[in-house]
């Protein structure tokens, strides 16, 4: 089973090195000894307060719509669309390649939330399609803490997609058909534990999303090797082919309460001029080509729409490949 990674830093080199694997179950409903029997897999079930939470029926289990005439969103960086209160840091790369998957390993953590239908999430974009029309078609995974959505601020593995820019199509895990989990032993919602504590140990999970050449599937795997699910070929329009862009960060949404910026944190809630232990951090940036092989990402570029509420920085070495720092507390002297 795999897994939450655990990462001490070397102290005699200030080098930032992986160690084994850390102890014990990384999903928290693992701890009671459940497992799901033969031919089935787990699945999160939803209660009457998960949908009283949502604005309504429609709403429940969807992002939040875009709105594509924000004027300081850039126009090669997709999914960065902050005129309805999403803010994101994130690395991308360009348009011009066809990308067909993508790897990284985050950092989990605990971010703390201020108001109730505000989010943090920290995940891998697959994406394809018209970046400014409602025609984009988006694959993503990794973890969220959303009260709105999960009744708590425990971080979740989530998975999510679209084919319309968030306007109709699409969803979280498994509230509507689309990703056909596989795996018996991990469930999309779950949450995970344990998580990193400032200054102390570091954990991270690893996910994969790739095209399968034979059928046209994407797939999610999670950890070295083990197959979680997959979105099939049939559900998407740009993406039944291939990939034009990937981005790994975070993203949160700031509701401007009583007319000033949230404290709702990306990350640890830390920015990423702290560093290993303090700030959260993505690592070892791959995509996979069109060969079906993984090749790390040395060519990124970085955005954040607000520096002095997020930010992020990035960095090349030989153990971590590319990576970056990122996050941040929101609500500062410096972003009111």
């Amino acid at each position: 089973m795999p897994k939450v990674k655990m990462l001490k830093k070397d102290g005699e080199q200030g080098r930032e090195s992986r160690s084994n694997e850390a102890k014990g179950a990384w999903q928290m409903w693992h701890r009671n000894g459940t497992r799901c029997p033969k031919g089935t897999v787990p699945i999160r079930r939803s209660s009457m307060q998960d949908v009283l939470r949502a604005k309504s029926l429609f709403d429940f289990g969807k992002k939040q719509r875009s709105v594509f005439s924000n004027p300081t969103r850039r126009a090669d960086a997709p999914d960065v669309i902050g005129g309805n209160g999403h803010e994101h840091a994130i690395a991308y790369t360009g348009t011009s390649q066809e990308v067909y998957g993508a790897r990284a390993t985050i950092n989990v953590w605990d971010p703390s939330i201020q108001v109730v239908n505000e989010f943090s999430l920290s995940q891998i974009w697959i994406l394809s399609g018209n970046f400014d029309g409602p025609d984009l078609n988006s694959i993503e995974a990794g973890w969220q803490v959303s009260p709105e959505l999960y009744g708590d601020s425990r971080p979740r593995l989530f998975t999510y997609w679209t084919t319309d820019s968030y306007q109709a199509t699409g969803c979280y895990n498994l509230l509507c058909s689309g990703f056909i989990q596989t795996n018996s032993r991990i469930a999309i919602g779950a949450a995970i534990s344990p998580v990193s504590q400032y200054g102390s140990n570091q954990y991270d999970i690893t996910i994969l999303i790739w095209k399968d050449p034979k059928l046209g599937n994407w797939w999610m795997g999670f950890g070295d090797n083990t197959l979680v699910g997959y979105w099939p070929a049939e559900l998407f329009t740009h993406l039944a082919d291939h990939a034009t862009m990937v981005e790994w960060g975070g993203e949160v949404v700031n509701s401007r309460a009583n007319g000033k910026h949230t404290s709702t944190q990306m990350g640890s809630g830390y920015f990423a001029e702290d560093g290993f232990g303090k700030a959260s951090y993505f690592r070892n940036l791959e995509i996979v080509d069109a060969d079906n092989s993984l090749s790390s990402v040395r060519d990124i570029s970085t955005l954040a729409e607000n520096t002095n509420c997020y930010n992020i920085k990035s960095s090349y070495n030989n153990e971590w490949g590319t990576y970056f720092y990122y996050g941040g507390p929101g609500n500062n002297p410096r972003c009111p």
